[in-house]
């Protein structure tokens, strides 16, 4: 089979498809032939700034090709979606079942990953900001594949104002025709009118704006990798509070509220409460021109890879 990755850290030049051997499933895994492999902000940041090479995780979705030990629930054969955290670009990649999840009838693979992880991730982060009805809720990287999700969230949930953030103007109507009231540049002197909560998916640099966007006693939500700094002193002005936001963490801790959330994200899909949107499909050999577009900001949505010839 064929899979991609790298030996030394570095931009996108640095990936390289090799044939390898196809894995076997352990205790509790599930071989997936992969028909769509999501490409996620967090996996282009490993490559360019992790210490030392780690296998490209990220989402997958395909047919239970094999199944290991213990493995409950599923089949081969069966459609399944789920993270995978060692080497997912490559034409078959192995998921824990418990990561796992079926793809409705009426979804496709590529839908499948624009929506799952996406989608949780932007719930999760959403819920973590305890929503009252009628606040104001500003969302960065807006035009990601995540914020699309969470700008949607924000809407159905009752928000007053959905604001975006995004980096450049071109992606206004973008995000615009998903909801969005107001939109502002990352560069903007100011962001408007102050807001309830902050849905940060950049870090970095943009968390001194994103906190001084807040009205009093408002709450930011971090669950960016991009790590970064934040003044205590602008947090004591404004009576405000930090969250950090993990999906891993509900995953493995609260499984049921995992499920529960799992279940309704596809009930959203169904109604169309929840569109996700995919900005490009790319076939796996071309990987370094998805994490191209992602490092560059030109993506509205969700990058995908297709394994298939």
């Amino acid at each position: 089979m064929r899979r991609v990755r790298y030996e030394v850290s570095g931009g996108p030049e640095v990936l390289f498809t090799e044939e390898a051997p196809v894995p076997e499933p352990g205790p509790g895994e599930l071989l997936v032939r992969n028909e769509a492999v999501g490409v996620t902000l967090p996996a282009v940041r490993k490559v360019r700034e992790g210490a030392e090479p780690v296998p490209l995780s990220g989402e997958v979705a395909g047919t239970v090709a094999a199944v290991g030990e213990g493995v409950t629930g599923f089949a081969v054969g069966d459609r399944v979606t789920g993270l995978c955290f060692s080497h997912a670009y490559a034409d078959l990649a192995l998921i824990h079942h418990a990561m796992a999840s079926a793809i409705p009838d009426r979804a496709t693979s590529v839908e499948a990953v624009a929506l799952v992880r996406s989608g949780l991730v932007a719930r999760g982060a959403y819920e973590a900001g305890r929503p009252r009805p009628h606040d104001a809720v500003l969302v960065t990287a807006a035009a990601s594949a995540v914020g699309t999700l969470t700008l949607q969230y924000a809407k159905a949930g009752g928000a007053s104002r959905v604001v975006a953030a995004i980096s450049s103007a071109d992606k206004a109507e973008f995000v615009r025709a998903l909801g969005a009231d107001e939109v502002v540049l990352y560069g903007d002197e100011s962001w408007g009118d102050p807001v309830d909560i902050v849905i940060d998916g950049v870090g970095g640099e943009l968390l001194g704006p994103a906190v001084r966007a807040l009205a009093p006693g408002g709450r930011l939500v971090a669950f960016s990798s991009g790590g970064g700094t934040i003044d205590a002193h602008e947090l004591l002005v404004r009576s405000a509070s930090v969250i950090g936001f993990q999906m891993a963490a509900i995953a493995r801790g609260k499984p049921e509220v995992y499920a529960r959330w799992l279940d309704e994200l596809w009930e959203l899909h169904r109604d169309r409460t929840l569109r996700p949107r995919v900005f490009v499909e790319i076939p796996l050999a071309e990987a370094a021109r998805a994490h191209e577009i992602i490092e560059a900001r030109r993506n509205l949505g969700k990058v995908v890879l297709i394994p298939r010839d």
